[in-house]
Formats: structure tokens, C-alpha cells, sequence
């Protein structure tokens, strides 16, 4: 109880101050797990298994948010492999003739440098409602094809074989109606958060397990198979505070990993000059796809950081005597420090972009890839951009009232939901400074800001007025300190929720 009531002290106090100095409070949870670890305190069984449940819990809430269809493409594929080969073989070759590393340990220690987070690159772009938009689900595709080489290279590593009955576990697809059908039946209350676990660490973990294959990949998978159920994003957001709890876990473990020394902070720091290669290789191939330069740039953002699944990769090679306990902790140290880099760059990676947008497209292809086309919004009058909850009420009201209407929204998966039910809203990311440039309004004088994100409106009322756009920007907001930078940037009507929902609750009652 002693242990756990430390960690969590630590945990809260590293996770507040890292916050206030405008880092994630997952550097803070990294640096409490070094500090403690200088403190004499080690890493348990507990620990470890609230660190991998927590690991499922956010590869399985994933899973629920993607589509098969937006991972088997050529960018993903072939992208994801031509820069784990380009990356391993560079950084082995440079192991093996500038530092003289034995080919063992050098083509180890290329292997795990050569994987991106999924933990950060998936939080980072949940948090900017961002993983269905087009560089999101690009950017978690390379994720989970390098989640799938992590898998082999561990099953070769371990010397074990998937079980012969594995094969088996194609059959889940057939029987996905049933695990649809439970989910009808668990309710709206806890059941629907056990059901998520049973899924994710039962099932998808520990099943797969026993047929020789990864948890992480089973819980991913069990994510995917209910993808496409109504109350998908429901059960995602049923298990999310669970899943953040548990993956302060993951993170004080890789801190509890060793004490650092400052000769292994020098070398991280070097290690870390490796970030810039990374986003620069990851850039080159996704233009040669003939994606646009900011989807390629924010995509490589995502991916910039070095991965915890290096972490596992090198622990597998130190449990068969291949790496030391020193390069664990090396290794470790990298990892957060990569972490602690590229968090203020996500942050404001769309600021970066409209920074360095003019040199950055000078390398696009004359030949667009199709889901990064110009959209012809035809004669509508107003436009809707964000087709949530608020998105698609405002357009139904402005439709009912015969308005020429259309919505544009980054998630495909609601463009084709939105679609099938008669209304007519385009794919289009309206944060992308390209998307507004390269539109032609024609007779729209009215256009609605409904998208979650309250930087995201911003952005696209500034891109709007420097197009000069001289008609109506209306946008919503849910917090005070939202409204002076929208007024700021060309709004003209700022809708607060909180202060608007009670007058509308009265007034609908009384009708």
C-alpha cells in the first residue's frame, strides 16, 4: 500500500508541474518513474500488469475508432515499410562503422529506434480530435503496421511460434454479430466497461495470447470488430478515464526501468538528433505518395517520437542476453526524452505548418492523391463545417428552413453516415489552411463553426478572412476563454453552450 500510495504522489506532482510548464503529464509520469527509481524503489508484478492492462485498454479504444478500409492502403503499406528499412539500415550501418557495435547489439538497437509511439502519437491526436481525420488515420495505419513488425520481430526473438490452431481466430469475423448483439444488451452502465475489458484484456489479451500471438494485437483487433457498431464511440468513452488511470502505469514502469547516469543523458540527447531524420524521411515518402505537404508534415509530426514498443523489443533481446541492463536503461531515457521534444511540436504543429507551409509545398506532387483532392461545394449558400452532434442539428434546421446547405466534416466515417441519410456534407478538413485556398465559396455568405476543437475554429476563421470572405462566420464555444480569441480572428456570432442551453431547455418546455 506504501508503494502504491508513492507512486501515485509522485505520478500527480511530476504529471501537475509538467502540465503548468505546458507539457504532457505523461513527461511528468516518465520522470517520476526516474526519480523513484534514484530512490532505491523497483518496478513489481503489480505494476507491471496495471502498465500492459493499460496498454490494451488504449490499442482496443484505437481499434474502435478505425476502419479496416483506412489502413490497407499503399501509403500505409508500402510507406510504413520503405521507412522502417530506410531507418534500421542507416542506423546499423552507422552502429556498426562509427561506433564499432558488435552486429547483434547494433542491428537491435536499429530495430528499436525504428518504431514511432503509438501510446504518445494516438493520445496526442485523440486529444485534437484528430484520428479520423486524413493524416490521423495515416498516421495510425504506419502505427499499426509497425505494431505488427514489433509482433514478429518478437516472436522471433522469443523463439516461439504462433499455435497451429491460431488460424482459428480468422473465424472472429464471422462471429461478429454475436459480440455485436452482446454490446446491445449490456445497457449504459458498467456493463459496458466490462464488456470493454472482457473484450480488450480477456479475450483479445489473454486469448491471443494463448494461441502464441500478441495481446496487444488481439486487443487492437477485438477494437476493430465492434468499429462499426452504432455505440462504438460510446464504449470508447466508457473505458477512457480507466484507460488514462492505467497507462500512468505504463509510464512509471519505464521510468522504474534504471537510474540514469549523466553520460547516458549525453548520448540520449545525441540519440535524439535521429527525430530530425525521422519526421524529414517520414515527409519524403508520404509526398512521393502524392499526398499534400500539410498531411504528410502533421502526419510526421505524430510519428516523430521513438516507441515503447522499442522498449519491449529490447527487453525481449536483454531476457536472452543480447543487450545489457545499461542500454535498457539508455534506451529508456531516449524514449522520454523523445517524448519531451515532441510534445510542444504536436501541440502546435498547425502553427508550425502555416509557418512553413510556402517551403513545405514546393515539394508536393502536380498530381493529388484522392482524398486530399479540392471539393466543388456546388450552389450552397451556407455551409457547416463540423457535422457532430451540433453540425448536424444546426443543418437540419437550416434544411428544414430550404437553405442551401452543405457540411463538410474531416471524419469519412461520418461523411458516409451523413450521406446515407440524405443530407449532403463533403470529406474536408476545415483547420487546413489548403482546403480554404483552394475552394471556391461562390454564392456562400454564411458559414457555421462546429468542429470540437477550439484552435481548430480558429484557424479556419483566420484562413477565411485572409481569403476575404466577407460573409457570416458563426462559431460555438463551451469555454470563456474561447471567445476573445474567435473574435479575435473574424467571428461575428459566438454561441456558448452554457449560457444558451438553459434558455433553450425553458423555451422548448413551454411550447
Amino acid at each position: 500500500m506504501i508503494t502504491a500510495t508513492t507512486w501515485l504522489s509522485f505520478a500527480f506532482g511530476l504529471g501537475l508541474f509538467m502540465r503548468l510548464i505546458g507539457l504532457p503529464p505523461l513527461v511528468g509520469y516518465l520522470a517520476a518513474g526516474f526519480l523513484l527509481s534514484s530512490l532505491g524503489h523497483e518496478t513489481n508484478d503489480i505494476l507491471n500488469q496495471v502498465a500492459h492492462v493499460g496498454v490494451l485498454l488504449l490499442l482496443f479504444s484505437i481499434g474502435l475508432k478505425l476502419r479496416l478500409r483506412s489502413i490497407i492502403t499503399r501509403e500505409v503499406l508500402f510507406g510504413s515499410i520503405l521507412h522502417m528499412a530506410i531507418m534500421i539500415g542507416l542506423v546499423y550501418v552507422a552502429n556498426v562503422t562509427l561506433f564499432g557495435m558488435e552486429e547483434q547489439l547494433a542491428l537491435i538497437i536499429a530495430i528499436a529506434l525504428s518504431f514511432s509511439s503509438t501510446v504518445v502519437a494516438a493520445k496526442v491526436l485523440e486529444s485534437r480530435k484528430e484520428l479520423r481525420a486524413f493524416h490521423g488515420r495515416l498516421a495510425i495505419g504506419i502505427l499499426i503496421m509497425q505494431d505488427l513488425v514489433a509482433v514478429a520481430v518478437l516472436s522471433v526473438g522469443s523463439g516461439t511460434t504462433p499455435s497451429p490452431f491460431a488460424f482459428l481466430l480468422f473465424g472472429l469475423f464471422f462471429i461478429r454479430p454475436l459480440f455485436h448483439r452482446l454490446l446491445d444488451v449490456s445497457g449504459h452502465g458498467e456493463l459496458v466497461i466490462l464488456y470493454g475489458l472482457l473484450l480488450a484484456v480477456v479475450i483479445g489479451g489473454h486469448g491471443f495470447e494463448y494461441f502464441g500471438l500478441s495481446s496487444e494485437l488481439g486487443a487492437l483487433l477485438f477494437g476493430v470488430l465492434l468499429a462499426d457498431h452504432k455505440r462504438a464511440i460510446e464504449v470508447s468513452n466508457s473505458i477512457w478515464g480507466l484507460k488514462e488511470i492505467l497507462l500512468v502505469g505504463f509510464f512509471l514502469q519505464i521510468g522504474l526501468m534504471g537510474q540514469p547516469t549523466m553520460a547516458m543523458l549525453v548520448d540520449a540527447l545525441l540519440i535524439n538528433l535521429l527525430i530530425i531524420f525521422k519526421i524529414l524521411l517520414f515527409f519524403g515518402i508520404m509526398v512521393m505518395f502524392r499526398l499534400r505537404a500539410r498531411t504528410a508534415f502533421l502526419a510526421s509530426l505524430s510519428l516523430a517520437t521513438f516507441s515503447e514498443f522499442g522498449l519491449i523489443v529490447a527487453n525481449m533481446a536483454a531476457r536472452n542476453e543480447w543487450l545489457s541492463n545499461e542500454w535498457m536503461v539508455l534506451l529508456a531515457l531516449t524514449i522520454a526524452i523523445s517524448f519531451t521534444i515532441a510534445a510542444p511540436f504536436n501541440r502546435y504543429s498547425h502553427e508550425i505548418y502555416s509557418w512553413l507551409e510556402s517551403r513545405l509545398t514546393k515539394f508536393e506532387s502536380s498530381k493529388r492523391h484522392p482524398d486530399d483532392e479540392p471539393i466543388n461545394i456546388g450552389n450552397s449558400h451556407i455551409m457547416v463545417v463540423g457535422m457532430g452532434r451540433v453540425g448536424s442539428g444546426a443543418y437540419e434546421f437550416l434544411a428544414q428552413q430550404n437553405e442551401r446547405v452543405i457540411g463538410l466534416d474531416s471524419d469519412p466515417v461520418k461523411v458516409e453516415m451523413h450521406r446515407e441519410q440524405g443530407r449532403r456534407v463533403l470529406y474536408a478538413d476545415g483547420e487546413d489552411p489548403g482546403l480554404w485556398r483552394n475552394i471556391q465559396l461562390g454564392g456562400v455568405h454564411t458559414v457555421l463553426l462546429a468542429m470540437p476543437d477550439a484552435s481548430a475554429k480558429v484557424i479556419a476563421a483566420k484562413e477565411l478572412r485572409g481569403i476575404g470572405f466577407s460573409g457570416t462566420i458563426s462559431a460555438t464555444v463551451v469555454f470563456e476563454e474561447d471567445i476573445e480569441p474567435l473574435k479575435k480572428a473574424g467571428v461575428d456570432y459566438i454561441y456558448n453552450f452554457y449560457d444558451g442551453i438553459g434558455a433553450s431547455f425553458a423555451f422548448n418546455s413551454i411550447e
